[in-house]
């Protein structure tokens, strides 16, 4: 083997080993459920404030170039979805769901509100491939101005990101 063929092998072999390491990874992430058990749940503020998260974690994932979202149909979603809370409970569910459209994650939140002061972002990262939970997280988000939302939402995309590049 002459030095040529050997410095062509070794050039060919890196650049297989990079891509698999920089594989860009394949998200989808769920509308949020609002879970509000304070006196006066379920307003359409609250309820416009939860159905802006599932975009602003897809905006915040995207950013670093190292995820690429993958969108989910909101009918099969809530055909899934057979109960309030039932992909957030059931991981295979859920990852069967996102293998449907060929994700490699799939991330079921909710947006927990037991108070007027405070809520949480609740969501779960599940492995699609081996349909188990991944990651769970709790962002506290104090008050309910946009600027928390989107701080909050900014914290757990961070923490998404780590969990699946770790």
């Amino acid at each position: 083997m002459n030095r040529l063929t050997a410095t062509l092998i070794i050039i060919i072999i890196t650049l297989f080993s990079s891509s698999a390491v920089n594989a860009v990874q394949r998200i989808a992430v769920l509308n949020f459920e609002l879970n509000d058990i304070t006196s006066l749940p379920n307003t359409p503020q609250e309820q416009l404030r939860t159905a802006s998260i599932g975009p602003l974690l897809e905006q915040a994932l995207s950013q670093d170039g190292n995820c690429e979202i993958i969108q989910i149909n909101v009918a099969d979603q809530i055909a899934a979805n057979s109960s309030f809370g039932y992909l957030f409970r059931f991981n295979d569910l859920a990852a069967k769901l996102g293998a449907q459209v060929g994700a490699d994650w799939i991330v079921v939140g909710q947006h927990s509100k037991p108070s007027f002061l405070f809520s949480y972002l609740m969501a779960h990262l599940i492995n699609v491939k081996t349909q188990t939970l991944a990651a769970n997280f709790a962002i506290e988000l104090k008050g309910n101005h946009e600027k928390v939302t989107k701080r909050g939402v900014r914290a757990l995309a961070t923490k998404i990101d780590a969990s699946i590049n770790r």
